[in-house]
């Protein structure tokens, strides 16, 4: 296992480019099951998320390759519809091959996904949209065993609430399924958007991604998918966290600009200097922050994804912040290891009351997820000496060589083993 080691206290200067998204990564991958052609996914992030979503793919029959962050899926005859447990336990992502497995094979057996522990994400609402496509589904020792023995149909599809994961699962599955299907209360995240594009490259017949209601017309089959992912909205929202906490100016290049009003609305208000110039933004800490009150949400709302990293931000503002978590009710992991940098922060249900410090003090932390990872290596940029962030294998499933991006920018920030044994 590794660690984290940062000396706090460097401001942040220079020029940083996004990563492609992971989470239009994945989904997009998985949708190269349903070509007929050779594939080529561009802006691919090396993350241990989208190579466990290659190794996947390799275990199934298709061959991949990936070089120089672009994969090449060459379509096979010979598929197993099969998702072993190995390769799903770490990475709830792995659901979304179920939709592109039972659409063109009309079978598949997929492991209950895993992944960060930051709360209920059921995949019920997958199951019944499936099923109500006509498929017959059992869940038989830690598995989901589908099945379409004539294909799937058309249907329309209202969900109780917009899941990103069912409306891309139903999105894939819908392809190659006979007649219209329709979803309501569709997700709107722009990670949608863009594998709906990447599925239209290969003919696809798709209308009203990024609306409440995605229609899909079913076809015999499609092309090869040619598209380059969309740079990282997460990733470039942590740059401009990591920014308003440590200090100093700094220019986002591949800033995706349409999808970020949210987040950058949030920090401007808390008192930071953002310019957008097309894809790129400069991000300029000119004083102290301000504490600024969010609410996580769907999207075009805050996202539930930077609501730890923008919490690490607020733990240095003037005042008190009121952060409220909506999406996830267990992600507040990562404020017992930022009480132990000093901060001043107190639960109450869902939301968390952040009354801003002069000062952090460097010591060991935990990551418990993802973007708890984030929010502390952003804290530790700023406190003052040494601060070791364990576990950051958290951190390497959705963020690529983001100590090298940091060092680059100034930050005193090394990856070392971990004497620890987790």
């Amino acid at each position: 296992m590794e660690k984290f080691v940062i000396k706090g206290g460097n401001e942040l200067k220079g020029t940083v480019s996004v990563s492609g998204s992971k989470n239009a990564s994945l989904p997009i991958l998985f949708a190269t099951i349903l070509s007929n052609g050779n594939s080529l996914v561009e802006n691919v992030p090396n993350l241990r998320d989208t190579q466990t979503a290659i190794k996947l793919l390799q275990s199934m029959g298709l061959k991949v390759v990936y070089e120089g962050n672009t994969a090449s899926v060459t379509f096979s005859n010979n598929i197993k519809t099969i998702a072993e447990y190995e390769l799903v336990k770490t990475m709830r992502a792995s659901i979304l091959c179920l939709g592109p497995l039972l659409s063109k094979y009309r079978k598949a057996k997929v492991s209950l996904p895993g992944g960060c522990a930051i709360g209920a994400r059921p995949i019920d609402l997958h199951l019944k949209a499936f099923a109500k496509m006509g498929a017959d589904i059992k869940i038989e020792h830690g598995y989901v065993v589908a099945e379409a023995k004539r294909g799937l149909k058309g249907a329309e599809i209202n969900f109780d609430f917009p899941t990103v994961g069912g409306t891309e699962n139903v999105m894939m599955a819908a392809v190659l399924a006979r007649g219209k299907t329709i979803i309501r209360n569709a997700a709107k995240e722009p990670e949608i958007v863009d594998l709906a594009k990447a599925l239209r490259s290969a003919g696809a017949l798709i209308e009203g991604a990024g609306s409440d209601t995605i229609e899909i017309r079913g076809i015999d089959g499609i092309g090869s998918i040619n598209h380059k992912v969309m740079p990282d909205r997460i990733e470039a929202g942590t740059f401009i966290a990591a920014i308003a906490t440590a200090g100093g100016e700094v220019e986002i290049k591949d800033f995706p600009s349409s999808v970020m009003k949210s987040v950058v609305d949030k920090f401007t208000e808390a008192g930071l200097d953002i310019s957008i110039d097309g894809n790129s933004a400069k991000v300029k800490k000119k004083q102290k922050l301000r504490s600024v009150d969010i609410v996580t949400q769907v999207y075009p709302g805050f996202p539930t994804d930077m609501q730890a990293q923008f919490m690490a931000s607020m733990c240095l503002a003037g005042g008190t912040s009121i952060i409220k978590e909506t999406v996830f009710e267990n992600r507040f992991m990562h404020v017992l290891e930022l009480q132990r940098l000093g901060a001043n922060i107190k639960i109450e249900g869902n939301s968390a009351i952040v009354k801003g410090v002069e000062k952090l003090i460097g010591a060991k932390v935990m990551a418990t997820d993802l973007r708890a990872s984030a929010s502390l290596v952003i804290a530790g940029l700023a406190a003052e000496n040494t601060t070791e962030v364990y576990r950051i294998y958290h951190l390497d499933r959705g963020y690529e060589n983001l100590e090298k991006k940091l060092k680059k920018l100034g930050a005193n920030i090394r990856r070392e083993k971990s004497e620890l044994p987790y």
